[in-house]
């Protein structure tokens, strides 16, 4: 077995060496292509479809009836590529095309995604990798039946599973749609269905065998597509090809161009101070159409619309309640586009000390969310069932820091070299004279990229720029100045990093209800053919569902995927962890704490998140996307009470918690 074990990783190693040095043979083609006329479109979709079908490919191979091989690869993945292919499902769509952006629009507190992130997989090591590895099942659900007893846990685990993985997915279509809108010139909406058959075709056939593949060649792709443009960023301003050593000498120029743009007596300053008052007044007169509104209501407004022309009136809010939502926007981006430049290297900013302890104590929990969402997501958490052994389990989660290092340690740097290159070459130039990139991303999302001449002075104000999170890095290699194939590199990067996480959410939601419902509790008697055809049935169900619900962008990526990470803390992390370390937790318990933490996690998101409309005032001043906050302590106290009421486990389930907890007693160490 061990040679077998052995001879099965020496060919992994041949096989994805051969396909690295042929991707990267494969963009220097493309740029002599490009350099010899072939046009941008065309390399948009050459990039899109090749990439699709190499993953397409993989898929195909790696088709199985085996129901081993479906759930979890067989357990036979090394450490190395499982670690590798946790790094593909994990750097997401947040992580690849988000994380950069944020840290570029928020600066320091930006950091808190990037130690959130890779703290979490310290508590991964460290309380539940080997735990469930030993325990050898194929779903998070699975152990919490086993653990817990019962039909009832496992059904609350199936639950929460689909909820955090569907908002999580969600996130990562968008991705895709916008990749494939920008690159291809397709309608987003048809780019987020043409992303979608990337994404079936590549777990469909296969499941986890499939998936873990394709996803170590997606960590290739996206890993050289990430690091190209961010060191030619640093060559072009600093002349040294490592992006994290410039990173300093950069933050020093971006904050002395920060307090050039903020002093009213240079002459940038000068100019920027004359459009934030243009803001100010536009801020004023939204605020006194809003007290007009609420002494007047529906005669006032419908007064205020008869003053319009025909063409006009059409866009005019149609009832009081559309105003009031339309105007109070208005006053709120207004009031935010005539503050100062936010200094990218100075922590938690706010207007007072109160304004300033509130960033902090965001700050603190969203990082606390996100670190122990990171050690609950189930469709990390099965990662670990695919490694051969215990030990493999522990070393592949060491792996998995390293990969995700790699761009994680990168962001900072890309963030701050974009945000010089924009600062210091496009703010002051001409309208005339605006680069292509910046037209070419307004038609893709007028609220990704926007510039419009608010003094009518013909030149590029800070504050008459809007640019969304979203579009840094795909946007980084024409910011740049590099040949387009290295945008098209960069989307397939994008692609790369939203179809493995896609690939990873999907195919944890199918399994849940395959298996975890239909094989355990409605026909524990089915035949594997039936059991396979269920799981594929229900995998397109699910990403038809997910791409029709990105198609009513319901938020930004970086949100929808930080909302999974607070739900499934909430969710799972004391039931796993006291499921683990604590012999007296129980059934009532588990059911208790589950229910509790997602509830209230659920319920504070929906209550204070724009989107849905309630616009309930925040509880100490905490933002929704680190709602678990409230979630996590309500859920370890729920399993903790619930336990402590009722009685305690048999004597069967505390052996089986034995077993679980003492990994190294594993003969297969």
């Amino acid at each position: 077995m061990a040679q077998t074990q052995s001879a099965f990783n020496a060919n992994l190693k041949r096989y994805y060496s051969f396909y690295t040095g042929g991707f990267i043979a494969f963009v220097i083609v493309l740029a002599i292509l490009e350099q010899m006329g072939l046009p941008n479109k065309i390399i948009g979709y050459v990039f899109l479809l090749a990439t699709i079908g190499l993953y397409a490919g993989i898929g195909i191979m790696s088709r199985t009836a085996d129901i081993a091989e479906y759930y979890v690869a067989g357990r036979k993945v090394p450490a190395f590529f499982n670690g590798m292919a946790t790094g593909a499902d994990w750097m997401s769509a947040a992580s690849f095309i988000g994380m950069a952006g944020t840290l570029y629009l928020t600066g320091y507190d930006g950091l808190a995604f990037i130690m959130g992130w890779t703290g979490g997989y310290v508590l991964v090591a460290l309380f539940l990798a080997p735990y469930l590895r030993k325990f050898g099942q194929f779903t998070i659900p699975d152990f919490l039946g086993a653990r817990y007893g019962g039909n009832l846990p496992r059904m609350i685990g199936v639950a929460a599973a689909i909820i955090c993985s569907f908002t999580y997915v969600i996130a990562q279509i968008y991705g895709v749609g916008l990749i494939t809108a920008r690159f291809t010139g397709l309608e987003f909406g048809v780019g987020v269905f043409v992303g979608l058959a990337g994404i079936l075709v590549c777990s469909f056939l296969g499941g986890m065998r499939a998936v873990t593949w394709t996803q170590v060649a997606q960590y290739v792709i996206l890993i050289v597509a990430y690091m190209i443009p961010v060191v030619w960023l640093s060559m072009k301003h600093t002349d040294s090809p490592i992006p994290q050593i410039s990173y300093g000498y950069t933050l020093q120029k971006v904050t002395a161009l920060e307090k050039e743009l903020n002093d009213p007596n240079s002459t940038r300053g000068a100019a920027e101070a004359s459009v934030r008052k243009i803001y100010l007044e536009r801020a004023a007169a939204a605020e006194a159409k809003l007290k007009a509104l609420e002494a007047g209501g529906a005669e006032y407004l419908a007064t205020e619309k008869a003053k319009l022309d025909e063409s006009a009136q059409a866009s005019f809010p149609a009832d009081v309640a559309a105003a009031k939502a339309a105007w109070t926007k208005d006053v709120s981006t207004n009031k935010a586009k005539a503050g100062p430049v936010k200094a990218h290297a100075e922590p938690f900013q706010g207007k007072d000390e109160a304004a300033r302890n509130t960033a902090r104590l965001n700050f603190l929990a969203l990082v606390f969310c996100l670190m122990v969402g990171t050690a609950s997501l189930p469709h990390i958490l099965m990662r670990y069932y695919t490694t051969p052994s215990v030990r493999e389990a522990r070393r592949s989660v060491g792996w998995s820091l390293f990969f995700i290092f790699l761009l994680y340690f990168t962001a900072p740097a890309l963030a701050v070299l974009v945000k010089f290159d924009i600062y210091a070459f496009l703010v002051g130039s001409s309208f005339a004279d605006l680069p292509a990139w910046v037209a070419n991303w307004a038609a893709v999302d007028k609220t990704l990229m926007a510039i419009v001449d608010i003094n009518k002075d013909g030149l590029v104000q800070l504050a008459e720029i809007t640019i969304g999170g979203d579009l840094i890095v795909l946007a980084t290699p024409e910011i740049a100045g590099l040949p387009y194939v290295i945008a098209g590199l960069v989307a397939a990067g994008g692609l790369a990093a939203a179809l493995s996480t896609a690939d990873g959410l999907l195919l944890t939601i199918a399994n849940a209800l395959s298996h975890d419902v239909y094989f355990k509790m409605i026909d524990p008697n089915a035949s594997t053919t039936r059991r396979l055809a269920i799981a594929k049935g229900l995998l397109l169900v699910v990403a038809l569902l997910a791409a029709y619900v990105t198609s009513l962008k319901p938020g930004d990526i970086l949100f929808l995927v930080g909302a999974a990470f607070s739900l499934a803390a909430s969710a799972f992390f004391p039931a796993l962890v006291l499921g683990v370390f604590w012999k007296r937790a129980n059934q009532t318990g588990a059911v208790i704490g589950m229910l509790g933490g997602l509830a209230v996690c659920m319920f504070y998101m929906y209550t204070t998140y724009p989107f849905f409309g309630v616009n309930a005032p925040q509880w100490f001043g905490i933002n929704p996307i680190s709602a678990g906050i409230f979630g996590i302590p309500v859920g370890f106290l729920g399993v903790i009470i619930g336990s402590l009421l009722t009685p305690a486990p048999s004597r069967e389930v505390q052996e089986l918690v034995d077993h679980v907890r003492y990994p190294n007693l594993e003969g297969n160490t």
